[in-house]
């Protein structure tokens, strides 16, 4: 049991919850980020709802960051000097030699994030079974780091051929960089990954190199923010791939926190799915900046071993989240064609929508909202109080020009912007076999909903879940994050008992790494090993990724008949057929999980009553097309089943209930809303 912090930075607002174990209580809050320092915002929500006293009793600080993610969006990062073997300077272009999008004549790549003159060719070779083919260069390695100190370099990747096999090399090259008078960062690609792909993990490596300096700065300008206010328990980030690490892991290896604010949320979700019996779920997390989506299934968001961010592979565990920018501040325009678009343009914290009155001029989604009376009188969290004359204003600067009124361009708005939201759904859904119209949409995010009837409708989903606290639910989600590490080693081996023990002592040595790696400073309860190997038919390409049972050692469990059996299953399951060849073990992965305690179930949870001036307004309902009355109500007075047409007001969210749904609340206070009409 332990009081907790959740901290989640978005694009247009900080999302705050503290968890209070002793009263069993939620405090939450949410004010607008400070986009140029994101701590400033961090410290301020923390500072004006929790004083010196408290903070001193809060054991878990767990933090939500887009920080790594904006300096490869920005591309405002560290200057990086990139050293490689002889041969292979020109891999960031050569790529793997095909295309992202194979129909469009015009599709160009994304540039390299450090140019060629500043990538230096070290003679030395290593092979894939980890033998030295031909020593290290000793004297090129100094000259590359005579070039890198004169160009001004601050951060330098080494990515040799094969290190995953051999760190040998690239540990000899990082002593000798340090010995001539380097100072700055150094990331080495046999640290960073431990699989095969030389671009992914060249890739990959840069990517490390090149935010670490920003989150560096960052992660200990919070440290010491925090610190001076009266905080002194344990600081976690999450991971991209799930669960989370400490503040100071975090520094060493940034790249796993590139999708740390979206993978909040999925978290949350999949916490939720596993309370009302592993539901399948997917997400609709939309924000001011972006809308997110995961796909829930049996309990457990669904991960990947790669991601990609801004067209660049990142070869490290990733929560599968789609992300497309669609939000509240999403900003709609005329395109070339004269036709009416939403995002992915977003008014952002600054200057924000044309309602907020804080000098935005173009319509958002919000303005749209807004005007139709969908966000009831507007007031909204931090204070804000919204100008229906200023949204009008901007609706009209983009509706005119279609011969179109107000409340016309705010209909299309909302109805192409939940078009774009539920595409992203289609996207993470179908293509993995799964039917969205057999999930539960769970809404969430400042928008989310606002947004849930038109996306649901557009899904054909019959039921839709709010849950409690919807508005900081990624906040929310960052409270049950357990302390998580993951490693991986490439080594491809025929199917055999031989291979087997040969994966059980990689495994070993891959979870002598993890707890070296653990820099932890609170008790530890108990801790999980878990694996899972890569697999594939031999001759394939790609592979599926198998989780196995394994004893408390973390040693392999299951047999070669077993593990052959489970892989003919699950091959058969997602490619719907099987091959008649020699099965392979590609890479053996090793995952470290640390519990943190649990949240105390506290039953229902009484929510703040949101004070109104009306009982009733104005509001457009999209399943009939008109103007009519809606019933404004605070979220803490649906005690019984409603139908609508309803406003529900909480403290950080409002939720759109039209004329076909009815709602009613679970037993942990979900607001479970239902298609009449399906």
């Amino acid at each position: 049991m332990a009081s907790r912090i959740g901290v989640d930075i978005g694009g247009t607002f900080t999302d705050f919850i503290f968890y209070d174990e002793e009263a069993k209580s939620v405090t939450i809050d949410k004010i607008p980020t400070t986009p140029t320092d994101p701590e400033m915002a961090v410290l301020d929500v923390v500072k004006r709802n929790l004083n010196k006293e408290q903070l001193g009793k809060v054991e878990f600080f767990l933090h939500g960051t887009t920080v790594g993610l904006n300096a490869l969006l920005e591309r405002r990062g560290s200057k990086v000097g990139v050293i490689c073997t002889k041969g292979y300077r020109d891999i960031l272009e050569i790529r793997r030699g095909d295309r992202d999008e194979m129909y469009n004549l015009f599709w160009q790549p994304a540039p390299p994030l450090v140019e060629r003159y500043l990538r230096f060719e070290i003679n030395e070779r290593i092979l894939a079974s980890g033998n030295i083919y031909k020593d290290l260069d000793e004297q090129e390695v100094k000259k590359a780091c005579e070039f890198f100190i004169k160009e001004k370099v601050t951060s330098i990747a080494i990515c040799l051929m094969n290190s995953y096999a051999n760190q040998v090399h690239e540990n000899k090259i990082k002593d000798l960089l340090l010995k001539n008078g380097f100072k700055g960062h150094i990331s080495l690609s046999c640290i960073v990954s431990g699989e095969y792909r030389e671009y992914e993990r060249t890739t990959t490596t840069i990517i490390d190199s090149f935010v670490k300096s920003r989150m560096s700065n960052y992660l200990n300008s919070l440290k010491d923010g925090l610190s001076n206010i009266g905080f002194s328990g344990n600081l976690l980030v999450t991971r991209s791939g799930s669960g989370s690490m400490t503040f100071d892991e975090a520094e060493e290896r940034p790249f796993e926190t590139i999708m740390s604010g979206p993978v909040a949320g999925a978290e949350g979700a999949g916490e939720l799915s596993r309370k009302i019996n592993n539901a399948n779920l997917v997400t609709a997390d939309v924000g001011g900046t972006s809308f997110d989506t995961c796909l829930i299934l049996d309990g457990r968001p669904q991960i990947q071993y790669e991601g990609k961010i801004v067209g660049l592979p990142v070869q490290s565990p990733w929560v599968d989240v789609r992300s497309i920018g669609a939000g509240g501040g999403s900003i709609a325009y005329l395109d070339d064609g004269n036709l009416l678009r939403s995002g992915p343009k977003s008014s952002g914290a600054q200057p924000g929508p044309a309602c907020y009155d804080k000098g935005g001029i173009e319509p958002t989604t919000t303005d749209a909202a807004f005007y139709l009376g969908m966000l009831g009188e507007g007031n909204l969290a931090s204070g804000l109080k919204l100008r229906k004359d200023l949204a009008e204003k901007a609706l009209l600067k983009v509706g005119e020009k279609l011969n179109l009124s107000a409340e016309e361009t705010a209909k299309g708005i909302l109805k192409i912007s939940s078009a774009n939201m539920a595409d992203a759904i289609r996207e993470i859904t179908i293509e993995q076999g799964v039917d969205p119209r057999e999930l539960k949409l769970l809404a969430f995010g400042g928008a989310g909903p606002l947004m849930s009837n038109l996306i649901a409708k557009e899904l054909d989903i019959k039921e839709i879940l709010i849950p409690p606290f919807s508005g900081n639910f990624s906040a929310w989600g960052l409270l049950g994050a357990d302390l998580l590490q993951m490693n991986a080693r490439t080594k491809i081996l025929r199917l055999s008992k031989e291979a087997i023990d040969e994966c059980n002592n990689i495994l070993e040595k891959l979870f002598i790494d993890l707890e070296n790696r653990q820099k932890i400073n609170f008790d530890i309860l108990k801790k999980m090993k878990e694996i899972s190997l890569d697999m594939r038919w031999m001759g394939q390409e790609h592979t599926i990724t198998l989780k196995l049972n394994n004893d408390s050692n973390g040693k392999i469990e299951s047999d070669v008949n077993e593990i052959k059996k489970m892989f003919i299953e699950d091959y058969e399951k997602t490619f719907g057929s099987k091959l008649d060849t020699i099965i392979e073990i590609v890479s053996v992965r090793a995952g470290l999980r640390v519990p943190l305690p649990r949240k105390s179930d506290s039953g229902n949870i009484n929510e703040e009553e949101i004070n109104q001036n009306k009982d009733n307004i104005e509001c457009f309902s999209f399943n009939k097309n008109t103007k009519m009355s809606f019933e404004i109500i605070s979220r803490s007075k649906i005690n019984e089943e409603k139908n609508g047409p309803l406003i529900i007001l909480e403290s950080t969210a409002v939720t759109y209930v039209d004329t076909n749904y009815s709602v009613k609340k679970d037993d942990l206070d979900n607001l479970i809303i239902v298609d009449r009409e399906l």
